[in-house]
């Protein structure tokens, strides 16, 4: 295909041991047709909006044609999945390769649902509209949020029937991405790979990932320190924002410090550490309050993958390993102690604070208060908006919490602004997203959706229509999500 559409692909990936790969094509579809462009990230990518709504654009979202200088290909990897080691890989996506921006960045290209590959292990491969048209939702949000993620380019209806528990319409989705490295792909090198193989692999995660430590005596050390430190970051700024990935397996931990893989994941409603959407978590494993224990849990998976690069003797490995991965959880709380200091716009640190935050907290779970509308409702002082409101033990907190602010030397009008700029709006509503993705799905309307991307893309404004969107459901009934994206 030419490259009128601005496709400046590389394969840095395709240059690793072929052991970390199957060369393998997208299998055509039937009639593909475009359902949603995401246009500020493509005009990021550098690449040509109108361009990419053409007949042959559209063959590339739908694996029917491939751009200039695809390398198409699934990647190995393994993963422990809800605690159980297993060799997996990309059974339902296929990387065309890296598109390399203009500053020499690359981001990866990849198709979800583009057919069977090596690595299917019985699955057809292919994806259903609906689930590729949450993940572009959840994702578009998370951007909006500030927080890491992969991103959706565009979403293609294939024409064909996909059969799950029923049948339905058949869709692919071209998924943006740092890179694709996973916990999983580490654990797989040092499984099944040899050490030189290993040592390739994480030469590779640090240039793409790490350059400024590629000179460090100790680099696989530093490696290991560095995904501590972004995880950290980034399983934080889940819990401030009261999102729940649903399956934190090691195969869905990313190198770069992305969220990835928007299956059985959901935002938390009324605050509830145990809150669990996923159908098939019946033991809580990936439960809200659990998501900083299991990313230590996996950080630990991945610094034993490293073992063998980080010292020649184990025992010594070991211990260098158990030093960088022990900050984790003060790396972890720091960074969210700071977030909750912000939700409730304080700039300096009290020993105090944290009682105060637990003490918010706990009412709120004690209530079913509204995780997001209880901070909308302390940062625009409408406290007669949450279920907290007259009772005797939120006035006693209101009371320390007011106190708390004055002896800041901040102004109150910067409080409410650090609040405004922590506490968003709206957050993608479990009902509202359900609404979307029927309307599309069951009536052919994507009205809905484009309307709710809309809102989400700029959480933070608290613009006047952005209030609707707010509002909880009608029903009481728990809220389940499923797999298969």
């Amino acid at each position: 295909m030419t490259n009128e559409t601005g496709w400046n692909l590389d394969n840095s990936y395709a240059r690793l041991p072929e052991k970390f790969f199957t060369s393998t094509n997208p299998t055509p579809v039937r009639s593909p047709e475009l359902i949603i462009l995401n246009e500020s990230l493509a005009g990021s990518l550098g690449l040509d909006v109108k361009s990419l709504q053409s007949e042959g654009a559209v063959a590339v979202f739908a694996g029917n044609e491939l751009p200039e200088g695809a390398s198409p290909l699934a990647q190995a990897y393994a993963g422990h999945q809800f605690g159980h080691f297993n060799m997996l890989g990309d059974g339902r996506a296929i990387l065309l390769g890296e598109q390399v921006l203009p500053e020499g960045e690359r981001v990866d290209i990849q198709l979800k649902g583009p057919g069977r590959t090596p690595y299917s292990r019985g699955g057809d491969g292919r994806a259903a509209l609906g689930p590729m048209l949450r993940e572009y939702i959840i994702s578009e949000a998370m951007h909006g949020l500030g927080i890491p993620t992969t991103r959706s380019l565009a979403v293609v209806t294939t024409g064909e029937t996909v059969i799950r528990e029923t049948g339905l319409p058949g869709a692919i989705m071209t998924r943006v991405a740092s890179s694709h490295l996973r916990v999983g792909t580490f654990q797989f090198a040092a499984k099944w790979g040899t050490i030189e193989e290993l040592r390739t692999l994480a030469d590779y995660a640090i240039k793409r990932h790490f350059p400024d430590i590629e000179a460090d005596e100790s680099r696989y050390l530093s490696l290991l320190q560095e995904v501590v430190k972004r995880q950290a970051e980034l399983i934080a700024q889940w819990q401030l924002i009261g999102f729940i990935h649903g399956v934190m397996n090691t195969d869905n931990m990313t190198i770069s410090g992305e969220t990835i893989d928007y299956g059985p994941c959901a935002f938390m409603d009324a605050y509830d550490p145990a809150t669990v959407f996923s159908s098939i978590d019946t033991q809580g494993r990936y439960a809200y309050g659990n998501q900083p224990v299991i990313g230590g849990w996996n950080l630990a998976r991945f610094a034993e993958s490293l073992l063998p690069l980080l010292h020649d003797d184990q025992d010594r490995a070991v211990t260098l390993a158990q030093d960088k991965i022990s900050v984790f959880n003060d790396l972890y709380h720091s960074n969210w102690l700071a977030g909750m200091r912000a939700k409730l716009g304080i700039f300096n640190e009290e020993t105090q604070d944290e009682a105060l935050i637990n003490g918010i907290l706990g009412m709120m779970k004690k209530h079913g208060a509204d995780y997001t509308n209880t901070f909308r409702a302390l940062t625009f002082d409408k406290m007669e908006d949450t279920v907290l409101f007259g009772t005797p033990e939120f006035a006693q907190w209101q009371e320390l919490w007011q106190a708390r602010q004055g002896r800041q030397k901040e102004s109150k009008e910067s409080s409410n602004q650090l609040m405004q700029n922590s506490n968003p709006a709206v957050i993608p509503r479990n009902h509202r997203v359900e609404e979307a993705l029927e309307a599309a799905v069951e009536q052919g309307d994507y009205s809905v959706m484009e309307r709710l991307l809309d809102v989400l893309s700029n959480p933070y404004a608290h613009f006047e229509e952005q209030a609707e969107y707010s509002t909880l459901p009608e029903s009481t009934k728990p809220y389940r999500t499923f797999c298969g994206t």
